[in-house]
Parts: structure tokens; C-alpha cells; sequence
């Protein structure tokens, strides 16, 4: 399995500015690229080709006095920028088509030099080395000190050095990862993923929601204030912007490794794991929408399902409709949708007290068992079949033929004979 590997970098003054100049290359040839093929499709000329573009907006560019500064980066992050954008019209046109699940991509747009983050992409071919003293050596641009959390488990294929918007850089390793056999597990857990507990397990275990943006609000609202009274295109506003910036990325990277360590101990202890699929971009289209995305559901589910995937586990999503909060999940007696307000409820069937959110997590772990493939490679729970057509509606005489007692399929075959 692929992975990536992200770790702090700190370059010198001089590495800044050959970054700068990498990331402002990058730019322009993605930008020529889509100008070009922008322009042919205006004309009514053909799609142009990747060798054709790779020739017309680097080689042939490089000689113009215009761009001839392109030469001064490597020539591997020109041609990954116009892999980038390859890779754009791919998803787009495998979108319109309906190649492509899920939401509809847009078509590729313009690349600004204001955006806050930017990032070029170093592959073998560039011969980028990390060198005897833990520093990444990067062509043309030197020897970038490396602050190393842990060691690579292989050798990387390529490299993505990444400026985000609070002016911090990182370098983005992807290696092939080949972890030994995981800790054996048994159990099973079905979870269930909410705004008061973040997750409630179908153990009766709860996870309390740390509501990283809640408690930074009041941080970030005095931060945000000073920006916004700052003179439009000054030092002072530039400043302020970025401490803002950085007052973001600290609450988003709490909260990303808050998830890691949580999906991490939840893989480790468990060998299958089952959660809802929740509709994140609706429910941040509410009221609590500041909530919802606080909360960070789809990267928790995100880091679960890939983690089950590299450690052998099973993981699965139950769908949406499932009425996991109308259920008993003792006796399966449906009793109807209840208001968010109802935390705990009474079965009427068998007088089984339930709290809301882990009958809930107990009916998504009932499904998705349910869903699981057997041993024969079939699902535990049998499709739904259709019905043959001696076995569908009712016959004619039926109700007449049930109060003598008679089968009404012979009844009925009498009648017609007569």
C-alpha cells in the first residue's frame, strides 16, 4: 500500500526564494497549458495532446526570451505540473461521462500566484536525495534541513514540498508501506457518530467531542479583529493575515492528530468495524453547520477505512437510510422515528430500556454483519427475491375457496374445466 509521510521543513532564506521561483514556474506552465488547450477548444480545433503541449509550453518556451526563465527550476516540476493538470481533464471528463462516481468535478481553472497554498512535485527522475545528515537535497534549490518525527519504511518514489497558508512548508513523502501482521483481534464494533459524543460504540463505550474550533473561537475572533483593521495591501495586514493562518492550522492540526490516534486505537482493538454514511455536505448546510464541521467526520471515517485496509481489517458503511434509531436492537421492533430531544426510550415489545445513541451503534454493528460476505462468498443476509408468478397476487375464488376450506389453486382449476 502507498502512503504518504509528511514532515516539517525549514529552508533558509535562499532555499525560500528558490522555492518561490519553483512554485511561480509551476504556475505558468500549468496556466500556459490550460490557456492552450482553452484556445483550441474556442477555434474548434482538436484536443491538443500531452507530448504536443509538453513541447509547446516547455520546450519550445524555453527559448523565447518570455520564458526563458523557466530554466532555472528543474525541468521534473514543469512536467508534473503538466501532469497535474493531465490529470484534471481526466477526473473532469471521466465525471461528465459518468465514469467517475460521486459529485460532478469542474473543469480545470486557473492557477493564481495569491493562492495560500502551493506546492511542486519532485519525482526519481529528479534524482532528489536525502541526505548522510537527514537533510532533503532538491535540485537546484540545495540541502533543506528535514525535521524527522520518524523513519521511512522504504525507499520514496517521489517527493511534494508543500507551503500552506500560515507560510509553513512540508515535504510529503510517498513510499510503499509493508507493515508486519497486525495484534489479533476479535471483536466487532459498530459505531455511531454525533455532536454531543463524537462517537458512541456498540460497547456502550463513549468518545466526548473536543470541539477544537469551540475552544479556539474566542483566540481566533481577537486574531481575525486585528486583521480586519489593518490597512488593505500594508506589512501590518500581511502579518496579521498569516497570524491568523497560523491560529487555524494549530486547531486543524489538533484536530487531525486527535483522529489519527482515535482511528488508530479503534483499527488496533478491532477486526471489524462498521459505521454509518453519514450526508456530511447536507448536514453543513443547517444550523449546525459550524458544529458538523467541527466535528470532522468524513476524515475520521477516512483514516478508519484506509487504516482497516492496511492492517487486514474489515471495514464497511451502512447506508444512510437504515433506521438505526428506530429499531430495538433486543427484539427488532420498529417504533418509529423519535425527536433528537428523546435521548433514551422503552422498547413496547420487550420492555428493554434503551439510550439512544447505543442502540444505535448496537443496530449499525446488526447491520453491517448483515452485510458481510460468509465463508461461501454469499452475503449472510439473503438478497430479496422475486417472486415467481404462481406465487404472486391472489387467485380468482380465493376468498371463497378459504371459508370452505378448499386450496384455491384447485378451485380455481375446477372452475376453468367446468
Amino acid at each position: 500500500m502507498r502512503l504518504r509521510y509528511k514532515f516539517r521543513l525549514y529552508p533558509t532564506a535562499g532555499q525560500r526564494k528558490a522555492l518561490a521561483r519553483a512554485f511561480g514556474c509551476a504556475r505558468v506552465v500549468y496556466n500556459d497549458a490550460l490557456r492552450a488547450r482553452e484556445s483550441a477548444r474556442s477555434a474548434g480545433r482538436p484536443y491538443v495532446s500531452d507530448a504536443e503541449l509538453s513541447r509547446r509550453v516547455i520546450t519550445q518556451a524555453k527559448k523565447t526570451p518570455e520564458r526563458a526563465w523557466l530554466g532555472e527550476v528543474s525541468a521534473v516540476v514543469l512536467q508534473q505540473a503538466l501532469a497535474d493538470l493531465n490529470a484534471a481533464y481526466r477526473n473532469f471528463f471521466a465525471s461528465i461521462t459518468g465514469r467517475r462516481k460521486g459529485p460532478k468535478i469542474a473543469p480545470p481553472r486557473f492557477r493564481s500566484r495569491k493562492d495560500t497554498r502551493q506546492a511542486v512535485r519532485f519525482t526519481r527522475n529528479a534524482r532528489f536525495t536525502i541526505t548522510a545528515g537527514g537533510k532533503l537535497r532538491l535540485p537546484k534549490i540545495g540541502d533543506v534541513p528535514v525535521r524527522w518525527s520518524r523513519s521511512l519504511p522504504s525507499e520514496p518514489s517521489s517527493v511534494t514540498v508543500i507551503k500552506d497558508s500560515a507560510g509553513r512548508y512540508f515535504a510529503s513523502f510517498v513510499v510503499d508501506a509493508t507493515d508486519g501482521p497486525p495484534p489479533p483481534a476479535t471483536a466487532e464494533v459498530g459505531i455511531d457518530l454525533g455532536l454531543r459524543h463524537f462517537a458512541v460504540l456498540s460497547d456502550g463505550r463513549r468518545i466526548t467531542n473536543p470541539r477544537f474550533l469551540r475552544r479556539a473561537e474566542r483566540r481566533l475572533r481577537r486574531a481575525q479583529r486585528n486583521l480586519c483593521r489593518k490597512q488593505p495591501g500594508s506589512n501590518n495586514r500581511a502579518k496579521a493575515r498569516i497570524r491568523v493562518a497560523k491560529a487555524h492550522a494549530r486547531v486543524a492540526d489538533a484536530r487531525r492528530d486527535w483522529a489519527h490516534k482515535l482511528s488508530t486505537r479503534i483499527i488496533r482493538e478491532n477486526q471489524a468495524v462498521y459505521v454509518e454514511d453519514l450526508a456530511v455536505s447536507g448536514l453543513a448546510r443547517t444550523r449546525l453547520a459550524k458544529s458538523v464541521h467541527d466535528a470532522g467526520w468524513s476524515a475520521f471515517v477516512a483514516m478508519l477505512e484506509y487504516k482497516a485496509a492496511r492492517h487486514g481489517r474489515t471495514f464497511a458503511r451502512i447506508g444512510r437510510f437504515e433506521p438505526t434509531s428506530q429499531v430495538c436492537s433486543t427484539c427488532g421492533r420498529r417504533d418509529g422515528p423519535k425527536p433528537l430531544h428523546v435521548r433514551a426510550w422503552t422498547c413496547p415489545a420487550c420492555g428493554v430500556r434503551h439510550d439512544r445513541d447505543v442502540n444505535a451503534a448496537r443496530n449499525i454493528l446488526a447491520a453491517g454483519r448483515a452485510e458481510r460476505q460468509n465463508a461461501c462468498g454469499g452475503l449472510v443476509r439473503p438478497p430479496h427475491q422475486v417472486a415467481r408468478p404462481d406465487e404472486a397476487g391472489s387467485h380468482r375464488g380465493a376468498a371463497q375457496a378459504a371459508r370452505h376450506g378448499l386450496n384455491p389453486r384447485l378451485s380455481d382449476r375446477g372452475a376453468r374445466q367446468r
